[in-house]
């Protein structure tokens, strides 16, 4: 399993903010209002990454008086870190296309604003998805290769 390259979450949300663009476009009349904290949930999954990040980086670093951890705890662990960052990636996407939609219509659509409103918070989440999913597996890289870790660690 390689690490996630910068690329992929970027041709991820690309993708995925296109793909929404235009569907808002065709259906924003026929879809319900958004609830506000609707991309919220993200910040969740985010907040579990980070707490696995502190809790696995001085078992990987294999710190004194730590139990090491188990390779298939690890391998476990890396997959939800690329799937995190990569769900935010599509998450983020999804946001920018349907803002991409809305910021045009924000002085005429009473409706847009809530749901301009609803994209944002969503996008932030979806950036802190990303962002937590890079660390935890910044976190889990293996220590026996010293160009993969920071010097001051």
């Amino acid at each position: 399993m390689t690490f996630t390259k910068p690329g992929q979450l970027v041709v991820a949300g690309v993708v995925a903010a296109a793909v929404v663009f235009l569907i808002s476009r065709l259906m924003y009349g026929d879809l319900p209002p958004l609830p506000l904290l609707a991309g919220a949930t993200l910040l969740l999954i985010a907040i579990v990454d980070v707490v696995l990040a502190a809790v696995l980086k001085p078992r990987v670093r294999r710190k004194p008086g730590v139990e090491p951890i188990e390779s298939l705890t690890a391998a476990r662990a890396v997959a939800l870190a690329k799937a995190s960052s990569l769900a935010g990636a599509i998450m983020a996407g999804v946001w920018i296309g349907l803002l991409g939609h809305l910021l045009p219509m924000l002085s005429t659509v009473e409706a847009a604003r809530s749901d301009s409103t609803a994209a944002v918070v969503g996008l932030i989440s979806a950036a802190a998805l990303i962002g937590a999913g890079l660390w935890l597996e910044h976190c889990l890289r293996n220590p026996d290769d010293p160009e993969d870790l920071d010097e001051d660690d």
